[in-house]
């Protein structure tokens, strides 16, 4: 059943529609499954574009000496593989994905108006998209506090180019949220932050004209896409993330630095052990699709794996951890407030999940592959190795291994 707006509707109308005309079309061929799946391959031709241009954007030194690795990692995003096995078929993923990627290029070149008007669109796919919008915005404020930060501490210091290092304690802790209470409290800081946000705030206000009249964020199916607090699910994204970066993340040195910053730091890894027990426990959410559709892959690594023992769960919290900081550390040339909207956005985008799909994770990867640092010619081949095997077994085991459910005729496939 349909549970998003019509924007990918309204887009193949838009484009079928004029190519039918010019091409005299007729038939049944106007409105065929092969052209409406033709709509996915051009968004994915969009895709690719604006993935090298956010890579330029996010990375623009030695602009000469890395304009071949530039174009290696757009291709390598582009093949991503859950987004790329999804452009094949008419699902919202390529369209939601590529006015989402639009929408940050617009904002990253300072084209507030133009980029809100793209964030409509984009939420027009998929309600959920509005949590790229807020990124979109938070990234903007992100940088006005950092400009706050840099210049409070230069007034201690007589240093403005310095970073201040804030540590990962209870006393950095209340650094942070005592600035952050601070900065917008301040009437200055507000009007500077509201000058530039507006557009997306304008945006904010009409999706929620929407869920007013709407009654939720949901159209069509509500009974089965339910909102709750399914916290583990941020897991499942660290872990999944961790997987798909591996080629260009992943050294001895990053392990040894976490072995490190367990020595130096034993209680705050306790502590996080300990909440994400609790998490884990009380807030492991089972949609009955996870458990019922085997046409996904996620329906076999629940039954095979989580269902197998209610310890296992609690097993992968060492991994869990690890995935975690790994994410974290992979983005830490990223500023302090940067980093802070992500991850807000990354929770605001997974966690309400109840049902487990990894096409969920497809927007929040590739904005977090594509704020790490920029990688070297050899990982991204791996990379794209990588992409292009797990695309060629996933495509295979999509056109040959096909079944029957007892109760229906029709040729099931197995999907992401």
């Amino acid at each position: 059943m349909i549970t998003t707006l019509p924007g990918l509707y309204l887009v193949s109308v838009g484009i079928i529609k004029p190519v039918v005309r010019l091409a005299n079309m007729t038939g049944d061929v106007v409105c065929s499954t092969a052209m409406l799946r033709f709509i996915n391959l051009l968004f994915n031709c969009g895709n690719l574009y604006l993935l090298y241009r956010l890579v330029c954007r996010l990375h623009p030194k030695d602009k000469t000496r890395t304009t071949a690795r530039r174009i290696l990692s757009a291709l390598s995003l582009s093949t991503f593989p859950v987004l790329y096995f999804f452009n094949f078929l008419y699902y919202t993923d390529a369209g939601s994905t590529f006015f989402t990627l639009f929408t940050y290029v617009m904002t990253l070149h300072g084209c507030h108006k133009a980029s809100a008007l793209l964030a409509a669109c984009a939420v027009f796919f998929r309600q959920t998209n509005i949590v790229w919008v807020a990124f979109c915005a938070g990234t903007l404020v992100a940088n006005q506090m950092d400009d706050a930060w840099r210049a409070a501490h230069s007034k201690k210091t007589d240093d403005r180019s310095a970073k201040l290092q804030v540590p990962i304690s209870l006393i950095g802790f209340k650094r942070v949220a005592f600035f952050t209470l601070e900065f917008f409290t301040s009437a200055g800081h507000l009007k500077s932050v509201l000058s530039v946000t507006w557009p997306y705030a304008a945006v904010a206000a009409g999706f929620l004209v929407f869920i007013w009249q709407n009654g939720g964020v949901v159209v069509g199916d509500r009974a089965n896409h339910e909102a709750c607090l399914n916290f583990p699910q941020i897991f499942y994204f660290f872990c999944f993330s961790f997987f798909f970066s591996l080629p260009v993340s992943l050294c001895h040195h990053r392990v040894r630095r976490f072995l490190q910053a367990m020595k130096r730091q034993p209680v705050l890894f306790l502590l996080a052990t300990i909440v994400s027990v609790l998490l884990v426990w009380k807030f492991t959410a089972v949609h009955k699709y996870l458990l019922a559709d085997n046409r996904h892959f996620t329906f076999y690594v629940w039954k095979r794996f989580f269902q197998r023992h209610e310890v296992l769960r609690f097993l992968l919290i060492p991994i869990y951890i690890f995935a975690a900081w790994h994410f974290q550390d992979s983005l830490k040339s990223r500023s302090l407030f940067w980093t802070l909207a992500f991850l807000a956005c990354v929770a605001a985008a997974t966690v309400p999940q109840k049902l487990l799909e990894f096409r969920y994770f497809i927007i929040p990867y590739l904005m977090y592959r594509l704020h790490m640092p920029l990688p070297s010619t050899p990982r991204l081949v791996l990379e794209f190795l990588l992409y292009t095997a797990v695309n060629a077994a996933t495509l295979y085991i999509f056109v040959t291994k096909t079944f029957r459910w007892p109760d229906s005729a029709a040729t099931q496939r197995f999907m992401w």
